[in-house]
């Protein structure tokens, strides 16, 4: 599968809150964003710079803004620790992370490119994030194989540290999901990363807000059930998870369980729920094919 190729340099000082799986993007022709298609169009600040959502990866949230209460983030450890790695191989030789999580480093930029299949509905380029140099000049399409992804992408690296999930959308070719697959399954097997203290498949009890984000009770989860945990805690007075299901199934977030390629309709499907507030999740994300974003 071709993917476009935009050359240009990642640059995070000036305010940018960069995390384990997002972080800006500015090409050498400002132009490049012009190419990119998807589902909303990018609209670059006045520098040049917009968000690239690493594809196939979802690492801890450092700072998610809920729709229902104030700003969130998951156990900082390893949210930060995601983060810097991104920044680290990239080329960065130095990362300070401030309190508003903003970020300073050293040096300023560093030159890149990045393979994108297009943007999501948030306006952000959802693509490959690669460094070295790049085989096919920019605004030319070029088909990554199995060695360039665990070669040439960060998206790799992170999943194979397990310093994030694996997350799949259909813009990454199946042959890719494979890579990426088992490299989570590897780092898993090896408690690499989050996979030391991970308690979305095991299961944890969640007693409140406090059970799942950066307090020193905070449990490490798949993020994106940690944004559903988040706004369903802060929709409503109280902490049950008596209407959690019920809630995830009003979601209607849909995907498709490998390899079988059926549809399903509610994350309720996926995440089970005992009495005193147990809950965990039931099928692995490596399996699972999400349709939207």
């Amino acid at each position: 599968m071709a993917m476009l190729l935009i050359k240009g340099s990642f640059r995070v000082n000036g305010g940018s809150k960069p995390d384990g799986d997002t972080l800006p993007f500015i090409p050498d022709d400002v132009a490049d964003w012009k190419l990119v298609g998807g589902r909303a169009r990018i609209v670059p600040k006045a520098d040049g710079r917009a968000n690239v959502r690493l594809e196939g990866v979802d690492a801890l949230e450092t700072h998610y803004d809920g729709i229902y209460g104030p700003e969130r983030r998951q156990p900082r450890k390893f949210a930060d620790e995601a983060g810097d790695e991104l920044l680290t191989w990239l080329g960065f030789t130095s990362v300070e992370r401030h309190e508003n999580h903003t970020v300073k480093t050293v040096p300023d930029k560093v030159s890149g490119f990045i393979l994108t299949s297009g943007a999501d509905a948030y306006g952000r380029c959802v693509a490959l994030v690669c460094k070295g140099t790049a085989p096919v000049y920019s605004g030319y399409e070029f088909t990554p194989n199995e060695e360039f992804l665990r070669e040439r992408t960060v998206n790799h690296h992170l999943v194979e540290s397990g310093l994030a999930y694996p997350m799949f959308y259909p813009g990454l070719p199946g042959y890719l999901r494979d890579v990426l697959r088992t490299a989570a399954m590897e780092a898993r097997a090896a408690k690499k990363g989050v996979w030391r203290v991970d308690r979305t498949y095991d299961g944890t009890v969640v007693d409140d807000i406090d059970s799942i984000t950066d307090t020193p009770t905070g449990q490490v989860l798949l993020p994106k059930l940690f944004r559903r945990l988040t706004d369903y805690l802060d929709s409503r007075t109280g902490s049950s998870l008596d209407g959690f299901e019920a809630y995830l199934a009003g979601a209607a977030d849909q995907y498709r369980v490998l390899p079988d390629g059926k549809t399903v309709t509610g994350l309720h499907n996926l995440v089970t729920v005992s009495q005193g507030g147990s809950l965990k999740m039931i099928e692995r994300t490596e399996n699972l094919l999400f349709l939207d974003k």
